[in-house]
């Protein structure tokens, strides 16, 4: 019996597999190129005697996408409360966690603390946590994902976007939607909340990064600049909870700070 060659060699070769192609977009194709081992949790503090210990224990507690570990690192703004007492005893309530202390001489403000915090961080991604309890450690899985997957360099929380939420302050909700609908407008992004406390960095997005701002202009100066970087940054946007406090409970951001966000804004959409 003669059998045709192209018939055998059909049912006898290998099952062919699609490949990929070689350049993917992002998306469930896309895969894992650059990989983290180590977040480091950065928390700038000042006068938060009643709150530091208790959100140490949050995060040291945290759960975090596989494979990755962590390091705290606090930078202590020269609070003139108790705070710098409280997280002197931190090492003895956590011995088996990385935690790192900074104790600043002179209070310069959170955008230089975050920058003191930035420049000691070991890890290869920076999740930034404030120490009021406004925000939930438990957020860290969604926040770190997207970059554990290789789908970010940038993730921002977003407190507009369906999560949980204190219901506070009319005027200052509109205020934070205006300053990041402005903010969009200079840096051709589309974020939903550019004032949230909660932002992640790959380090070497940071390490790339000269931030200038010493107050609350932090968080408009690192949006300009992330959306002026080249090769575009791969930018994500997750919703969180936010339990905000109110001036009695001792929020400290007023607004005057919107107004210095505003010219921030303008200011570094057209120099660095």
């Amino acid at each position: 019996m003669v059998f045709n060659r192209m018939t055998i060699e059909a049912e006898t070769s290998e099952p062919q597999v699609a490949q990929a192609p070689a350049s993917t977009p992002d998306g469930p194709l896309r895969k894992v190129r650059l990989i983290v081992t180590k977040v480091s949790i950065v928390i700038p503090v000042y006068n938060e005697e009643a709150t530091i210990q208790h959100l140490v224990e949050l995060v040291v507690n945290s759960s975090l996408p596989e494979g990755l570990s962590r390091e705290i690192v606090i930078v202590n703004d020269c609070s003139t409360d108790g705070t710098a007492a409280k997280l002197d005893q931190l090492k003895n309530f956590f011995p088996s966690t990385e935690i790192r202390i900074i104790h600043k001489p002179v209070n310069e403000g959170k955008g230089a603390a975050l920058r003191d915090g930035f420049r000691s961080a070991g890890g290869d991604v920076v999740l930034i946590q404030d120490a009021d309890l406004e925000y939930d450690p438990k957020d860290y899985p969604r926040l770190l994902q997207p970059i554990a997957d290789d789908k970010a360099d940038v993730v921002y929380g977003s407190r507009f976007i369906g999560e949980p939420h204190r219901v506070l302050f009319f005027w200052h909700t509109l205020g934070n939607k205006f300053l990041t609908s402005f903010s969009n407008m200079f840096t051709n992004l589309n974020l939903t909340d550019m004032e949230v406390g909660y932002k992640v960095f790959r380090k070497s997005v940071l390490d790339r990064l000269e931030l200038r701002c010493n107050r609350f202009g932090f968080e408009p100066e690192v949006t300009a600049k992330i959306a002026k970087m080249r090769p575009r940054l791969r930018i994500y946007e997750v919703g969180v909870a936010y339990y905000g406090r109110s001036y009695e409970e001792g929020k400290k951001i007023t607004w005057k700070d919107g107004i210095k966000a505003i010219l921030t804004i303008i200011r570094f959409r057209f120099s660095d």
